[in-house]
């Protein structure tokens, strides 16, 4: 049976809950045949980096999928790309805030996502759900546990795919922020996640050609 890790953050930036992981949690216990393992992970630059090897080191999935918010945006978008910056606008959870980093000192200036984006795209999309192709996941914890899972499987987990999914607001977030701000039910989520997830397993068309996309140096 394969296995698929799952991450989702914990809150941040002064809100109450993060619908990623919160979604995750709603997530089967199994799904397109595959174990899920779900791992709640701090949105904080460091830790959730070694947390996360620790976890691809014990697990030994198949593939790891990392989950965060992105608040404003409306449906859920699987990220394409992930950068070798670290660039925070606020301090993460542990008050760490890095200005111009780069996240791995050896690492290329970029990778491509290697569980297949757009099939995963399609397949929420075929079961009457939005979602979208990504092509920046920023330069906060987002892409910076995006960037690391892909260092990782690269140097030391050879064969492990890696990838990461953006989901909205869920709707009590966006009671005192602007009219229009979208937001998405949490249970809307995890299905999207869902349908994305059963794609990555049953192999799905890959990235840009129908093949898994390596690195850009």
């Amino acid at each position: 049976m394969d296995t698929i890790l799952v991450t989702g953050f914990d809150p941040f930036g002064g809100e109450s809950v993060n619908p990623a992981f919160e979604a995750v949690k709603l997530l089967p216990e199994t799904i397109a045949g595959a174990r899920i393992v779900k791992l709640e992970i701090p949105t904080v630059f460091t830790r959730s980096a070694e947390l996360l090897e620790r976890a691809i080191e014990g697990e030994r999935p198949d593939a790891v999928i990392c989950v965060g918010q992105a608040g404003g945006r409306s449906a859920l978008t699987v990220e394409q790309v992930a950068v070798n910056l670290a660039e925070a606008r606020i301090p993460d959870n542990d008050g760490e805030q890095p200005i111009g980093q780069p996240l791995r000192a050896d690492g290329p200036a970029a990778y491509f996502a290697t569980v297949p984006v757009k099939a995963m795209v399609a397949n929420v999309r075929a079961h009457h759900l939005p979602a979208f192709v990504s092509y920046t996941a920023g330069t906060y914890v987002c892409n910076s546990i995006m960037y690391h899972a892909l260092y990782l499987c690269e140097r030391r987990f050879p064969g492990v795919r890696a990838g990461f999914m953006h989901v909205p607001y869920e709707p009590g977030q966006v009671v005192d922020k602007p009219e229009g701000t979208p937001s998405m039910p949490l249970e809307t989520i995890a299905r999207s996640l869902e349908y994305a997830i059963e794609a990555v397993v049953s192999g799905g068309a890959g990235t840009a050609d129908g093949e898994a996309m390596g690195t850009t140096h």
